[in-house]
């Protein structure tokens, strides 16, 4: 852990970088930084840019220490803590506080979707000049349900977000609809930002014999795997209802599911009783997760009931994968076409079974290197990420580069 006075000298001398002329100032607000997809994408852009022009930093809504939070203090970033969303009158004078001790800030980059209204109304009142509005997710189904004061909370921070944001990124253009609204393409303020990620660990060398042996799966298994917390979002009931199906006909397969969260005992609990136990592995959280695309898995599966724009699925396919998603997913997560099919949440279990089987025994269109080759010429790379954001952060801070 880090001291207050190490943080203090640190802001000391981001101050006094800032004077000179040269530091693009980020406050990143985030929920915390754990292993989720907004998560990774941010720790890609904070390895990857230029360090000495940008400085991220990252206020979380938790007290609890994230998968990140060390990586991110070592790469000269801060994690600094304003936990009570759900006492504003809390909440609002700590965030100004933090804006004050910490700062200034050039930019004010809100990752928390909705919430983000009230975030980018407190930073305007504190005086940040650009205030950004990032949406990573489609919530619209589920929102579509929602009691009437959730639905009052969304129209109140739509509003805000309209109001308060100099400018809005959405991963995906389901992504921009749900935060923007359906007329997002008129506002310019409006715009896309796809994900990018670091492909060179997916041109790792592996012998899967080895990495197989260490989660205690034999050389000749069938691997389907997924990634993702263990949230209603990721339908991990369903994932188990098609890995029964699949054992009914392939008695060699393992379901490899990489993630934590709320549902994983319930989930645990449901495998014993559907007597799959023998077929699937809890992973936890990992490090490692194109290690093991490379080394362990033959199939990746996504049944997920929205997303804005998943990076396992980019990762899936960097790996060349055959990579198997419910068809609400955004298409613009179909990057590698020959390896991507889309099946439909209303067909049965059997149904995704016999498309995962297939793919299987299906003769492979692309091979590893290939598959990696598009994603690098892509806007799913990096390098184009990174250079796209840090050209808006430049163009919205400092016109003069």
């Amino acid at each position: 852990m880090y001291s207050i006075k190490s943080v203090d000298i640190q802001t000391q001398n981001h101050k006094a970088k800032l004077s000179d002329g040269g530091l693009i100032r980020i406050l990143h607000v985030v929920g915390g930084m754990s292993q989720g997809g907004i998560e990774t994408w941010l720790m890609h852009v904070l390895r990857h840019i230029d360090r000495d022009r940008f400085q991220m930093d990252f206020l979380v809504h938790t007290t609890e220490p994230c998968a990140y939070d060390d990586e991110v203090l070592a790469l000269g970033s801060r994690i600094i803590r304003c936990p009570h969303i759900h006492q504003p009158w809390i909440y609002s004078p700590q965030f100004k506080q933090i804006l004050r001790d910490y700062g200034p800030y050039n930019i004010v980059h809100s990752h928390v979707h909705y919430f983000s209204g009230y975030v980018l109304r407190l930073a305007k009142q504190a005086g940040v000049a650009i205030r950004i509005a990032h949406s990573h997710n489609d919530t619209s189904s589920a929102e579509a349900k929602a009691k009437w004061s959730r639905q009052w909370y969304l129209s109140l921070t739509r509003r805000w977000i309209s109001k308060y944001a100099t400018l809005g990124l959405g991963c995906s253009q389901k992504a921009a609809v749900d935060l923007f609204g359906p007329a997002w393409k008129s506002d310019p303020r409006w715009q896309i930002l796809y994900y990018g990620i670091d492909l060179t660990p997916f041109g790792e060398q592996l012998d899967p014999v080895s990495v197989r042996g260490e989660l205690g799966i034999p050389d000749d298994a069938f691997v389907v795997g997924h990634v993702g917390r263990f949230e209603e979002q990721k339908n991990h009931l369903f994932l188990l209802e098609i890995a029964a199906e699949i054992a009914k006909r392939e008695p060699k397969i393992y379901l490899l599911l990489i993630g934590s969260g709320s549902l994983l005992p319930h989930i645990e609990q449901k495998a014993i009783e559907m007597g799959l136990t023998d077929h699937i592995i809890f992973a936890g959280n990992r490090r490692d997760v194109p290690r093991l695309m490379l080394g362990v898995m033959n199939v990746f599966m996504l049944p997920s009931l929205h997303e804005g724009l998943p990076v396992v699925g980019i990762e899936a396919q960097a790996t060349g994968l055959p990579f198997i998603l419910s068809d609400v997913i955004t298409e613009e997560v179909d990057i590698v076409k020959p390896l991507v099919q889309r099946i439909s949440l209303s067909q049965p279990a059997s149904v995704w079974a016999d498309a995962v089987l297939a793919a299987r025994n299906a003769a492979s269109l692309l091979t590893r290197a290939e598959s990696r080759a598009i994603l690098e010429s892509s806007p799913f790379n990096i390098a184009f990420s990174v250079k796209s954001l840090t050209k808006t952060y430049r163009d919205e801070s400092c016109p003069k580069y």
